[in-house]
């Protein structure tokens, strides 16, 4: 795995500082640099198009999307391919386990009409898109860091995990320069910080997270207030249900994820909300 030789200073104004027992930003990633809330279109249009596919991302891109959601993992050869399951069967005429294929077989893999791509396929094509990533093994560290720094894509993106234990050693190799969400641990001391317990510090620079969690509601006021005080952005996923969006929106979320693109457009377009800043 790639290990840089020392964490990226961003610029004086931008260090971090540690205030009494949480950890307060002084600064925002670039990829959180927006003057309102985001909107992410989840694995592209997926409601329309085969989820985490060029179709897909580009169909968000032509709505006016700026930020876009995405899963990866590495082939036997280490490519880092754009595709949520371990294995094909879901969404795919195919079967067998991505980490087991090359990408000279994976890259013929059909999805309706469409292809698995790479992510590089995706960066290069959108050199502005902002890219959330979910790396959905630990083999896919080390080759998703090598991606990210021989595109010198740091400053958009942000890669999230449900792994605690895999950020951690993300944000070990690639340090400050990597925007990252916060893991399982980190959510739930943040949700109970809500409620006035000791929330420690956190290597975090936002908090994604669904609705609810095994019938217990993840997204509250208290949240978003314990979010609010320590400066974190509270993203939200997967929200398709219009009026969901609406309430996320009224108790002061920073983002919403979505398959259903054309639907969260609109949302936002009533309140005079961009897709892209």
């Amino acid at each position: 795995m790639w290990i840089p030789s020392s964490k990226r200073c961003w610029d004086e104004q931008n260090k971090r500082s540690d205030i009494g027992k949480f950890r307060v930003y002084s600064f925002r990633h670039p990829f959180l640099d927006s003057s309102g809330p985001v909107a992410i279109a989840h694995r592209g249009y997926a409601s329309r198009y085969p989820e985490n596919t060029m179709a897909a991302f580009q169909a968000a891109v032509d709505l006016g999307f700026g930020y876009v959601e995405t899963d990866v993992r590495a082939t036997a050869d280490d490519e880092i391919v754009a595709f949520h399951d371990e294995t094909l069967e879901r969404v795919a005429n195919a079967d067998g386990a991505i980490s087991e294929m090359d990408w000279s077989a994976v890259r013929k893999v059909e999805i309706g009409s469409e292809r698995i791509p790479r992510l590089r396929d995706i960066l290069d094509a959108w050199p502005d898109l902002k890219v959330n990533i979910d790396p959905k093994h630990d083999c896919a560290v080390g080759p998703l860091l090598g991606e990210l720094k021989n595109a010198n894509a740091w400053e958009r993106v942000c890669v999230g995990s449900f792994s605690s234990g895999r950020l951690d050693i993300i944000r070990r190799a690639a340090g400050a320069k990597l925007c990252t969400s916060m893991g399982q641990s980190e959510v739930l001391r943040l949700w109970l910080a809500g409620f006035g317990a000791p929330s420690g510090r956190f290597a975090a620079d936002c908090a994604q997270v669904p609705i609810s969690h095994r019938g217990i509601t993840v997204v509250t006021p208290r949240f978003i207030a314990a979010a609010r005080n320590r400066n974190f952005p509270v993203h939200v996923w997967t929200v398709n249900e219009k009026q969901d969006m609406v309430r996320l929106l009224d108790i002061g979320v920073d983002g919403i994820m979505t398959d259903r693109a054309e639907d969260l457009k609109e949302v936002f377009g009533k309140r005079g909300l961009p897709l892209h800043y």
